[in-house]
């Protein structure tokens, strides 16, 4: 069950009616499709699928053949010790050569299976790898997507004071024509007020290329000009148990080192099967004509055929190669040791990450009750401020310092609400649940 905490911090400001909204999801589903690391793992991965589907033939005989087809005509002349000369121009010959030739390996000390299974496994590795990195581009696309809803509600908070500083500004020009205040006081609302200004100049800066780096993301999908929501929904419901539980099987990192594990044993296997000797069966089929135009000397022949098959089994014994076995064996269980050490450390990072995340997220909620009342004082602070200003109860210093407050929890409840949502985020990456 999902508890949805949104809060619209501030009155909706005036964004171009023309503008595409674009949903958390729909840059969700965009990404799956665009994004360019999932499509560059989408196709590295495809290169494994393929070998896969045809990792069956190494089980399957090699069967070559081949013909020939050769006609030549020569000029002879050849003379005998006897003194009898023979010569012959234009001897036309036709010579027709076919070979069929089938080598099937019948026992290799169940290599095959090993190279096999080794593919196979590969091909799985891939998947898990598209699975990760789709995961993480995920992770990177709600991130950004949120950060650009926490600069808009930023956005709106200057929005908030620029209009308080407005007041400020009237209010200041008002005391000073009736006389009750000085100039310096409306020198600084206007001060004041112009700064506001340029914040609010800047944010809008901030934003753009905060969509820009969204769109970048997208691999461009998105328009130009695009909007997205003003609000940051929060599963407030996440426990640390609910994260951990099974992590070993759904974190995607985790599943890619597993398999890694698994390939690198396999290795192991392949290898020690080059000690084996190998069986295979052999089998040719030759067929050779021969025809000649004219006889060369007394002994040529006229025609000559010859056609029959040959087939056998041979036995091929390793003995002695450098120790490169040897030497490969012992690669693959160095390779096995590293990997597992690998698996270790991806373990440690993910329990590690998932215990500062669901800290952060911890915090974050308790941050959020605390500044959701905080908000509502300095609002209040600022409103009575306004008033006393206007009957000349509070300075422009107590004003001031009240804006600066209001804007300060503005920033610290956004903050916290950004926060809240990164760490759930995180949190439910690392337990794979993020394409949920």
């Amino acid at each position: 069950m999902r508890r949805t905490f949104s809060v619209l911090l501030f009155i909706s400001a005036s964004w171009p009616g023309a503008a595409q909204l674009v949903s958390v999801e729909e840059a969700v589903e965009l990404a799956l499709e665009k994004n360019f690391d999932v499509r560059v793992q989408r196709a590295t991965a495809a290169s494994a699928f393929n070998d896969n589907r045809f990792a069956n033939g190494a089980f399957l005989p090699q069967l070559n053949a081949s013909a020939a087809y050769l006609k030549s005509s020569n000029d002879s002349r050849a003379v005998t010790f006897a003194n009898v000369e023979t010569v012959r121009n234009g001897v036309r010959t036709t010579n027709i050569n076919a070979t069929g030739q089938l080598s099937w390996t019948l026992f290799d000390g169940t290599r095959m299976f090993a190279t096999r299974q080794r593919i196979a496994q590969l091909a799985e590795l891939g998947e898990v790898n598209v699975k990760n990195q789709m995961m993480n581009s995920v992770a990177a696309v709600i991130t950004n997507y949120y950060n650009i809803v926490r600069q808009k509600q930023q956005l709106e908070a200057i929005h908030v004071l620029i209009k308080v500083n407005e007041e400020r500004v009237k209010l200041a020009e008002k005391k000073l024509q009736v006389g009750t205040g000085g100039k310096p006081e409306l020198l600084q609302a206007k001060v004041d007020f112009n700064a506001n200004r340029i914040l609010a100049l800047q944010q809008e800066t901030l934003i753009q290329q905060l969509k820009d780096q969204l769109n970048g993301l997208l691999g461009m999908g998105l328009p130009d000009v695009y909007e997205i929501s003003d609000t940051i929904p929060i599963n407030l419901t996440l426990t640390q148990e609910q994260i951990t539980t099974e992590i070993e099987s759904t974190n995607q990192a985790l599943l890619a080192a597993k398999k890694n594990i698994d390939i690198a044993n396999t290795s192991i296997w392949e290898n020690r099967a080059a000690r084996s000797p190998v069986v295979s069966l052999n089998a040719a089929y030759n067929y050779s004509k021969t025809q000649n135009a004219l006889a060369t000397s007394p002994f040529s022949l006229q025609f000559s055929r010859n056609k029959g098959y040959n087939y056998g089994l041979s036995v091929g014994l390793p003995i002695l190669n450098g120790f490169n076995t040897s030497r490969l064996i012992n690669q693959a269980k160095i390779t096995l040791e590293r990997q597992n050490l690998i698996y270790q450390q991806l373990k440690t990072l993910a329990i590690v990450g998932v215990r500062n995340a669901f800290t952060s997220y911890e915090n974050a909620k308790k941050a959020l009750i605390i500044e959701e009342e905080n908000i509502l004082l300095a609002k209040e602070n600022v409103f009575i401020a306004l008033e006393s200003f206007k009957m000349g109860v509070a300075t422009y210093i107590e004003l001031r310092t009240a804006q600066q407050t209001l804007a300060d929890t503005y920033s610290q409840l956004i903050l916290a609400r950004f926060n809240a949502k990164a760490a759930e985020t995180e949190l439910l990456r690392l337990k794979g649940d993020l394409l949920k």
